[in-house]
């Protein structure tokens, strides 16, 4: 068998686990097919989030995003990424009622997305929840410090742990995460020292997001580390603006059209010329059937 035939092997959630300490580990957020594609080469997992609620439908939080957006979503992404792990996040309301409940939308995600994980949020209240899908065959992975579906109680944006009497909780949150089988934890706009101790401490690969350098992986927004979201949160680095050249590219594209110098002949579609020998065919076929015509006539 050539090397040309022989499928990549897609990473699975024991593929992350076994990255702590010895690499760090590269993700994103992709919400379809064609980013998926491209990021799929350079990430260890893609991460279908619902901040594709905010990013690219318009929500001004991620708590009205449905289970089946994020499976249209996901669906995407695995067709878009080869290599791979794909993680799918359990939208605000699928998994929080109980065990059985998340089981039942976590096993229709795997499912009808054949990704490879699923992530939800919570640390201590959602151990019980954790330890119930990994032992039915879910791989799960944890997300604590700044939990976005939880934005109404917590009311904002804010980065946690930044005063000490917060650590013992957010540790504790950890610990249970790690302990009821999650295969990583993301933190979110977390502390910094904070996040380096709790990376320490836990056997399973922290992924920070807003957290730490020394965090085993870090996580961005694609849409925001490419400059294509109007307001970015303070941990945001844009690797790119890709936001002016779409806006650069629209705007000379309206001007041709507006001044008609697009399309050219270049991209326009012309008729087909007739070679002569078929035109000779065609005049030929012409006159024996009008011979025939006659003769029937007669």
């Amino acid at each position: 068998m050539s090397s040309q035939s022989v499928p990549l092997k897609r990473l699975m959630a024991p593929d992350i686990t076994a990255k702590k300490g010895v690499e760090p580990i590269v993700s994103l957020t992709s919400y379809h097919a064609h980013t998926a594609a491209i990021a799929d080469k350079y990430c260890d997992f893609l991460l279908v989030g619902d901040s594709l609620g905010m990013v690219m439908h318009g929500f001004e939080t991620t708590v009205p995003v449905t289970l089946e957006l994020m499976i249209m979503h996901g669906k995407a992404v695995v067709r878009g990424a080869k290599r791979a792990l794909v993680v799918v996040d359990m939208p605000f309301g699928s998994y929080e009622e109980s065990p059985e409940v998340a089981f039942r939308n976590a096993a229709r995600v795997m499912k009808e997305t054949d990704c490879g994980a699923v992530k939800l949020e919570g640390g201590r209240r959602m151990g019980a929840t954790i330890r119930y899908l990994v032992e039915r065959g879910i791989p799960v992975m944890g997300h604590i410090g700044l939990t976005p579906q939880s934005i109404n109680v917590l009311g904002g944006f804010k980065a946690q742990g930044r005063e000490e009497e917060e650590w013992s909780g957010i540790e504790e949150d950890a610990n249970v995460v790690a302990e009821s089988g999650a295969f990583s934890v993301v933190l979110e706009a977390m502390a910094e020292p904070l996040a380096e101790r709790i990376t320490r401490s836990i056997p399973i690969p922290t992924i920070g997001i807003g957290a730490s350098v020394a965090c085993d992986g870090q996580i961005l927004v694609m849409e925001d580390m490419l400059g294509l979201s109007p307001r970015v949160p303070k941990f945001v680095k844009e690797f790119g603006r890709i936001g002016d050249s779409i806006d650069k590219a629209i705007g000379w594209y309206a001007d041709e059209v507006r001044k008609r110098s697009f399309p050219q002949t270049q991209h326009t579609y012309p008729m087909k010329t007739r070679r002569p020998e078929a035109d000779d065919r065609v005049r030929s076929g012409n006159a024996r059937a009008t011979k025939k015509s006659k003769t029937r006539s007669n």
